[in-house]
């Protein structure tokens, strides 16, 4: 039996990852959020499987901006967190190498650091003269392009162009370059010299330092967040319900559960962007076009538990070669000793190929040749998982894709954010820095109608 439609709210949160209980925590006045999932967290969850936990791969928080900083000391105890620093490592040409590998080339053999360094320095140089990969115009138009400009082809070659490929899943000629700049460290020559002589430079990068709950599992924040928000108005985030269908002209939605339609004041979608098109009624084609040229990378991973130690220290290791069916495994207990029982561990391995049977002792063998297994047979269990939207696709239809939709939404009054709602790259502090973003908007809006 259908319930009642719950009471108009002043605004109206879809999606309960980080960014819709970060608007909705920063709401003046108290609106309604919908979950679709009987948990909130969105890829911020966590499972607990026979005494090991596993997030949706690696969620390791990173918080530079003091607003968030603020909001997490606030909602969480203060020795709910462990400070740790980053462990990483590079899988390449049969080396464990330091993160980053443009900064790491001792222990590769000596023909690769050479043509990696030449290449360096004369990427350097045709920068210099402004003849470089995309030089000369806006900048280099496509990943390839970026990596052979910032790095040389050698560098290229050997890690960025295998490692993206993997990945993407993709051709890397549609794959543009403006989402890259931030997460991609550049050393100096100095740094890559050093490096290529076996000084490691470690603590390159934005998450040379991060933080994890010391209990175990990212469900912390959004589970701390839900109870901020509950506590101080109960009621106000509805579980297990989703929008059908919205009427923007209306200003009503309606909820899984209800007969009724439900009115809003202002509208927050942090939805998947081409979802969130396809529920609202009377969308110019246009618009529907653009949507339909959205593209994103479905990812496998495997939950992997071991029943003795593992020998790795890293907490998460790149491996660009295509010998190898994974292209980055992370080691939750190894930053987080919690995350499994004791003498055991527990991994996350995302996986190379998207369709088709998963080789699981191809997987296995690899692991050992990492470091991250001791043996095959210490693998206690695995459970295979898929991630629909993991990565947004940044190709030359993103742009103008993203701008037309975002454009026609807030001619609507809908604000639509977060990772998947903006159609960007970002971290979990991003996607809550939007999120009260989102909320200042909708009380704004409140208030400019109450007016």
């Amino acid at each position: 039996m259908r319930s009642s439609a719950p009471s108009p709210a002043s605004a109206l949160i879809l999606g309960g990852g980080l960014t819709g209980l970060a608007a909705a925590h920063h709401l003046r006045r108290p609106g309604l959020l919908v979950e679709r999932e009987d948990e909130v967290g969105g890829h911020a969850r966590s499972r607990r499987i026979r005494g090991h936990t596993f997030d949706v791969t690696g969620h390791w928080l990173h918080l530079r901006d003091p607003q968030i900083q603020r909001l997490v000391a606030a909602i969480t105890p203060a020795d709910a967190w462990l400070e740790v620093e980053r462990r990483t490592r590079v899988f390449a040409h049969d080396a464990l190498l330091p993160y980053p590998f443009q900064a790491n080339l001792h222990g590769l053999p000596l023909e690769v650091v050479r043509e990696c360094l030449v290449d360096f320095v004369a990427a350097r140089e045709a920068a210099a003269r402004d003849e470089g990969p995309g030089e000369g115009r806006s900048g280099p138009r496509t990943f390839v392009e970026f990596a052979e400009a910032r790095f040389g082809r050698g560098i290229a070659r050997h890690f960025f162009i295998p490692y993206n490929r993997k990945l993407w899943g993709a051709a890397l000629d549609r794959l543009g370059a403006g989402w890259v700049d931030r997460y991609v460290p550049t050393p100096s020559v100095d740094q890559v010299i050093a490096g290529a002589l076996g000084v490691p430079q470690e603590g390159l990068g934005y998450n040379a330092h991060f933080l994890y709950p010391r209990a175990g599992g990212i469900d912390a924040l959004p589970r701390a967040l839900a109870a901020a928000i509950e506590a101080r108005s109960p009621g106000s985030i509805r579980r297990g319900c989703e929008a059908e269908a919205i009427d923007p002209i209306g200003r009503r939605v309606k909820l899984s559960g209800t007969d009724a339609w439900t009115p809003y004041a202002a509208l927050i979608s942090t939805l998947p962007l081409p979802e969130l098109i396809a529920r609202i009624e009377r969308v110019p084609p246009a618009i529907r076009e653009a949507a339909a040229a959205l593209r994103w990378v479905r990812w496998r991973y495997l939950d992997l538990a071991t029943r003795a130690p593992i020998p790795a220290d890293y907490h998460w290791v790149y491996v660009p070669g295509p010998a190898y069916p994974f292209f980055r495994v992370g080691v939750y207990s190894n930053a987080c000793p919690a995350s499994a029982p004791a003498g055991a561990a527990s991994l996350y391995v995302e996986l190379s190929d998207r369709q088709g049977a998963i080789d699981h002792a191809a997987i296995a063998q690899g692991l050992v040749a990492i470091g991250a297994l001791a043996r095959p047979d210490d693998i206690a269990f695995t459970e295979a998982r898929e991630i629909e939207y993991a990565y947004v696709v940044f190709d030359d239809d993103h742009g103008p894709a993203c701008a037309a939709i975002h454009a026609w939404l807030r001619s609507v009054g809908i604000r639509s954010c977060g990772r998947y709602g903006a159609w960007t790259y970002n971290s979990m502090e991003d996607s809550m820095l939007q999120g009260i973003a989102a909320a200042a908007w909708a009380d704004d809006d409140d208030a400019r109608r109450s007016a």
